[in-house]
């Protein structure tokens, strides 16, 4: 890895930027384009090849995406590949990848770029290569938690992206398009970056450190504050749910305002939104991931993993466990 002094590419420079780009089955089609668009966007707007982005995937063989589109590769991903920036694109899948032949490559390629990135669960495969200790990352907000306790080396952070050295990562599809938002406007201007994002009519660029929200408001919070806080209050207590008379106090309405306030904007009690929050949570835990059922309970708030069977059952049609065997 070269010195974090010579590996900043957010510089103002005209000179092509080598881009690597290694795909991994199972992430979603969004993040790649969210890579690769703002990039291309702002190659036609310079009028000149400013970023050379080459893809690839572990095998060479087209990278199947969670939509099931596949995503043509220029080939298999090489160990010696000369790229500026190295960045790896992968999904859930991504945080059971124990192929160590593969995070051997990719630590041996990343020795010769001048940047290494993750985007969304690409991180994972940073921090199985050894890249991320002793530096601050991040990864989507479903895995925030599991990535920390796989990484204690690591200073894992809620943000939107991170960009440590020459160590980057983003949360997902629309952070991964702020950061590259960030690195066309570092190289190329504030007004080349205003060019692109109005190709995408992308409104709200978002900085760095901006937090990770499990339920994106979009323009809630501009049109009523108080629903919008006590969405925030729901989602930051999914582990131990807040009384639905403590979360009016908190926003300053009576329970019974409260109540009108998410029947008018949102057509249901705020309980039972409360409850449809959790469940969510623990459908992406017990799909996602393949931690016990009483441990998923607990981290969305259901006092027993009985009483998590048959809310989950309730709302999805059959019980958790079932659901993860099918």
């Amino acid at each position: 890895m070269a010195k974090d002094e010579l590996a900043t590419i957010f510089a103002p420079s005209t000179e092509p930027l080598r881009v690597t780009v290694l795909v991994l089955s199972g992430c979603s089609i969004m993040c790649v384009a969210s890579t690769i668009d703002p990039l291309r966007a702002a190659n036609r707007i310079a009028g000149k090849t400013i970023f050379d982005w080459t893809l690839v995937s572990p095998d060479g063989q087209p990278a199947i995406t969670t939509s099931g589109l596949p995503v043509q590769v220029a080939g298999r991903f090489e160990s010696g590949a000369q790229a500026d920036v190295l960045l790896a694109v992968g999904g859930f899948g991504t945080r059971y990848e124990t192929a160590s032949q593969l995070a051997a490559r990719f630590r041996k390629a990343a020795k010769s770029a001048r940047v290494v990135g993750g985007i969304e669960a690409g991180g994972w495969l940073l921090g199985r290569a050894g890249l991320l200790n002793g530096r601050s990352a991040t990864t989507h907000w479903e895995d925030l938690e599991d990535f920390a306790a796989s990484f204690p080396e690591a200073d894992i952070r809620p943000d939107r992206y991170v960009i440590d050295g020459p160590i980057l990562t983003s949360g997902g599809a629309s952070p991964a398009f702020d950061l590259m938002l960030y690195l066309v406007r570092s190289r190329l201007g504030a007004a080349v970056a205003l060019d692109v994002a109005s190709v995408f009519i992308y409104e709200q660029a978002r900085a760095a450190g901006d937090p990770q929200p499990l339920v994106s408001l979009g323009r809630i919070d501009r049109q009523d504050p108080r629903l919008a806080q006590a969405i925030r209050l729901m989602e930051s207590h999914v582990d131990q749910p807040l009384t639905m008379s403590a979360i009016a106090r908190r926003v300053g309405l009576s329970a019974r305002a409260l109540e009108q306030l998410f029947a008018r904007s949102l057509g249901e009690t705020p309980g039972a939104y409360s409850l449809r929050l959790r469940l969510n949570a623990a459908r992406r835990l017990v799909l996602d991931t393949v931690e016990p059922m009483a441990a998923i309970a607990a981290r969305t708030g259901f006092s027993s993993a009985s009483t998590f069977s048959r809310a989950f059952a309730a709302a999805f049609g059959e019980p958790p466990g079932r659901m993860r065997r099918g």
